[in-house]
């Protein structure tokens, strides 16, 4: 059973099920009242699904594990996951790809055995820090025990893999090797330009109107699609929508599956983001220039620390990681 609580989650699921790390059934189970997510379910059961994946109705409770089953989840640092590594017993758990999140995760799972596994922003309560302690244990134990693996697009550092290695864990790179091998569902975009929006500005970690200026300038020198992030302020929508040049589209199913089939005259740019990087594993073969823009100093914000800084910015240069 795979629970999954983003689109990109829910995708990896389905390529860790094709993968072979889920067994011959897998049921990926969405978290309810997610809008994305429902795009993401319209999206992937138009497409022919790997044998043995079926997408159950949205759910708003998680389901815990049966005993003895593998149990895919993306967010290793929910609580509710957290306590279900704590009172449930899984044979097997397989951590499918969250975007920045997976790294911190790795970065954790290979560093000092009693750091809790807490967000990297995260301010914890002493019982929130407990949790996240006692799930770090148990989950460094499936690792020894052979019975973990983390299943990401994501480039990671050699020195980070080895860590991660050391510990028990499973490190498995994929390609989207299943979304490649399918019919384009969509239309695609005309225009040569296609921007991805950002969370950045709402979480308020860069300024809004350097963000909007950068836009307006994309959108003078000529026609430009913006696939809207799904955590996008609808009033910062709104606004994109009023910048000369800039079509909005509809963003609900994730950039690797509405933009798999650009051609090499298009070009993808992006604020520091992981889709940079799984967009370069879909379209490097196509020949499609797929670019991150690298954040200028005088648009972050205070809220934005040097740490996460450099973290975000790692998506800004050319992919360097373990050999897939």
């Amino acid at each position: 059973m795979a629970w999954v609580e983003s689109p990109l989650q829910m995708l990896c699921a389905v390529e860790a099920h094709h993968a072979g790390l889920l067994g011959a059934d897998t049921q990926v189970v969405p978290r309810a009242k997610l809008p994305a997510l429902n795009a993401t379910r319209r999206e992937l059961k138009g497409l022919a699904l790997p044998p043995g994946a079926t997408l159950t109705a949205p759910e708003s409770e998680m389901r815990r594990p049966r005993r003895g089953a593998t149990w895919a989840v993306g967010d290793a640092f929910s609580g509710k996951v957290q306590l279900s590594l704590l009172t449930a017993f899984p044979r097997r758990v397989v951590i499918v790809d969250d975007g920045l999140a997976t790294i911190h995760l790795l970065e954790l799972l290979g560093g000092r055995p009693w750091k809790p596994l807490l967000r990297a922003r995260a301010q914890a309560g002493p019982l929130r820090y407990a949790l996240g302690t006692a799930a770090g244990l148990r989950l460094r134990a499936a690792a020894r025990a052979g019975r973990l693996s983390v299943f990401t697009a994501l480039p990671v550092p050699e020195a980070l893999a080895d860590g991660v290695r050391r510990a028990g864990a499973r490190l498995v790179l994929h390609d989207f090797a299943w979304l490649r091998a399918q019919p384009l569902a969509r239309p695609l975009p005309g225009e040569r330009t296609i921007v991805l929006g950002t969370s950045l500005v709402r979480n308020g970690l860069i300024h809004r109107d350097r963000y909007f200026d950068w836009l307006a300038g994309l959108g003078t020198d000529g026609p430009v699609a913006y696939f809207p992030h799904r955590r996008e302020d609808p009033g910062d929508l709104d606004r994109v929508r009023e910048q000369p040049g800039i079509r909005v589209y509809d963003g609900g199913a994730p950039a690797e599956m509405t933009l798999r089939g650009l051609s090499a005259e298009q070009r993808v740019l992006s604020l520091p983001s992981t889709a940079v990087t799984s967009l370069r594993v879909l379209l490097s073969a196509r020949g499609v220039s797929v670019d991150a823009v690298e954040v200028p100093d005088d648009w972050w914000t205070a809220q934005a620390a040097p740490s996460l800084r450099s973290h975000l910015q790692m998506f800004a240069h050319h992919d360097s990681g373990v050999t897939r």
